[in-house]
């Protein structure tokens, strides 16, 4: 039998290991600016056109590399990071395997220009799919310049697999805070299709927070910090009023390093218990310091997943901590039965000295004295003795009291409107009998036996419809507001409202002003209650960062969803006769009325010969 096995062509190979490094725009922008810190960089551009699909481009002041540097770079596992196996549990550094510029280079064009600080003149580099085009010596500024165009030039397939701009742009966005938010004494300069998106200048962790999701995040923080042997925490949590339906705002960072711990994450839901709504998610932005060799990175391509030596104590001392801090600013409440709040002194009454109160008694004062009245005041004050002939203006009352006979008084009667809905009522209801089971099923009966219905999965899919079709023909009903909305979001989220608003608008909701980090809202649809507001929006923002929809097709189907969800009947809400009738009958007057609009099983039939075959 002949030899079948064979080396793999080093174009072939690079490409492989492409797709573990590179899986969209965003990855390449990862690689990228943190290239760029490890250089040592105190101010880093990011330049992209297109969602990263035509040009992305990174741009710092870093220390640059020499000719020979520069070229070797872009070759598999060359890296000035490592020099020995036992330096992987040892890093300081973000990248380490000398895999993402040949990667990079393999699937798209890139270009590089870079010098160093003792050099006087720089080097730019030409390639396109592991291909030197040209390597010539030109002038340049200290520090590099990566130019990445065309991305996936070569693998169509791969480049078919890529989402909308709108939608690669997000997950490039995700990225840049990621970044952004571990390195806040680094000044940071995002450009998206030659427009300003973030303009962050050096400064410390608070205020990037701030600069990054809004001014109105400032309120919402609170700190937490901790120095133990094993781990030193530091960073904000979220207050838990302000929990959200999302879970956008949640950072783990290990040794500046943005991480992805569901196991950490359960410890700070188990900080939160009880203090927030069962379905809603914290914020927090913590640092998580611990010795390197302690930590395993190098155990998944994108080096977001981490492997800590003891998990178990960095565990409890994160919950541990995350409480303490919950307590120390008055967030949670506190449980001291034998303490009296009504002797406490307030905090910044603490130092001050108390006054005595002194009382003043006039002993000249004659109650019985006549009092004259100031000028040009008519009405003055009058003593006892002022008064005479009081009694006469009683004289008569006892009179007028027994004579007085209320037997020809006549009232009024009001008029009593009957429903509007009593006609329709009683015509249903000699159609048609139902009654509502344990407040989540609706049974009705039918010729061949009876329905029983799921509440919530039908009400959903009456919205859904109602929804659906004014998206589609425009004609929503929209209620004016007395008093416009003015809600708080980030400005990634207010992003996402910018890119929904027409549909929203086609629903019933008007909108005014659509700032940095915040939305004004005039008008919402006929069925929607001005207190829901606020939730619907959340709850929208939360199902597009997920669900990520491209076409305007896809975003009205899920904005539908989205509304459907959220308005509709619960289990465990109690309907009345009436409102069981009109929900089977516009269940039934729906196009589809077996699935929900996530598939799901709407009702179901149980026949007469059924019910017969359980007596038998």
């Amino acid at each position: 039998m002949a030899d079948i096995i064979r080396l793999l062509p080093d174009h072939v190979a690079n490409q492989i290991a492409a797709g573990e490094v590179v899986q969209r725009p965003a990855s390449v922008v990862k690689e990228l600016m943190e290239n760029a810190i490890d250089a040592g960089a105190t101010e880093i551009q990011l330049i992209i056109k297109d969602g990263g699909k035509t040009l992305i481009q990174v741009v710092d002041n870093g220390k640059g590399m020499s000719g020979t540097d520069a070229r070797l770079s872009f070759e598999r596992h060359a890296t000035s990071k490592i020099q020995k196996a036992e330096d992987l549990f040892n890093l300081h550094t973000k990248g380490f395997r000398g895999e993402a510029l040949a990667s990079i280079a393999a699937i798209a064009h890139v270009e590089m220009l870079t010098k160093t600080e003792e050099d006087e003149i720089g080097t730019k580099i030409k390639i396109e799919g592991s291909k030197v085009v040209s390597q010539e010596v030109v002038v340049a500024p200290k520090g590099t310049s990566m130019l990445v165009k065309n991305l996936f030039f070569n693998i169509p397939a791969r480049r078919n697999f890529l989402k909308s701009d709108q939608v690669e742009y997000r997950h490039i966005v995700d990225e840049f805070h990621r970044i952004s938010l571990a390195h806040p004494q680094v000044s940071f300069n995002f450009y998206n299709n030659g427009s300003d998106v973030f303009q962050l200048p050096s400064n410390d962790f608070r205020k990037r927070i701030v600069q990054i999701f809004g001014r109105k995040t400032d309120e919402k923080l609170v700190p937490v910090s901790e120095d133990t042997q094993v781990v030193k925490i530091s960073g904000f949590i979220q207050k838990p009023e302000f929990a959200k339906k999302s879970r956008g705002e949640q950072f783990f960072f290990a040794n500046n390093r943005f991480i992805k711990s569901p196991y950490l994450h359960h410890a700070i839901l188990g900080a939160f218990e009880g203090l927030i709504r069962p379905g809603t998610h914290p914020g927090y932005f913590i640092n998580l310091e611990v010795e390197p060799s302690t930590i395993d990175i190098n155990i998944h391509p994108t080096k977001t997943e981490v492997k800590f030596d003891d998990e178990h104590t960095l565990y409890a001392i994160l919950k541990s901590t995350v409480k303490h801090s919950l307590g120390q600013f008055n967030v949670m409440p506190s449980l001291d039965f034998e303490q009296d709040q009504n002797l406490e002194t307030p905090y910044e009454y603490k130092n001050k000295q108390v006054d005595i109160p002194q009382v003043v008694v006039d002993s000249s004062f004659n109650p019985f004295e006549a009092v004259k009245p100031p000028k040009g005041n008519s009405t003055g004050h009058y003593s006892k003795s002022s008064a005479k002939g009081w009694e006469n203006m009683y004289v008569g009352l006892d009179i007028a009291v027994e004579t007085d006979n209320h037997s020809n008084l006549e009232f009024e009667s009001e008029i009593v409107n009957s429903s509007i809905f009593d006609d329709e009522k009683e015509e249903v209801e000699t159609t048609s009998t139902t009654f509502q089971l344990r407040k989540k099923y609706i049974i009705t009966t039918i010729k061949s036996g009876m329905v029983v219905i799921n509440q919530n999965r039908a009400h959903q899919r009456v919205l859904y419809e109602k929804f659906l079709k004014n998206i589609t023909i425009k004609e929503a009903v929209s209620q004016q507001l007395l008093f416009p909305l003015s809600l708080s979001f980030s400005p990634g989220e207010v992003s996402i409202l910018k890119d929904i608003k027409e549909n929203l608008c086609t629903v019933g909701f008007v909108f005014g002003d659509l700032n940095g980090d915040g939305v004004e809202i005039k008008g919402v649809p006929v069925l929607v209650a001005e207190s829901e507001v606020q939730m619907i929006m959340e709850q929208l923002i939360s199902d597009f960062q997920q669900e990520v929809p491209g076409d305007s097709f896809s975003q009205s189907d899920m904005l539908a969803k989205t509304l459907a969800k959220t308005l509709s009947v619960k289990t465990g809400e109690t309907l009345d006769e009436f409102s069981q009738v009109k929900l089977v009958n516009d269940l039934f007057a729906c196009k589809e009325t077996t699935l929900s609009p996530f598939n799901r099983r709407v009702y179901i039939t149980i026949t007469e010969n059924d019910i017969d075959r359980k007596f038998i």
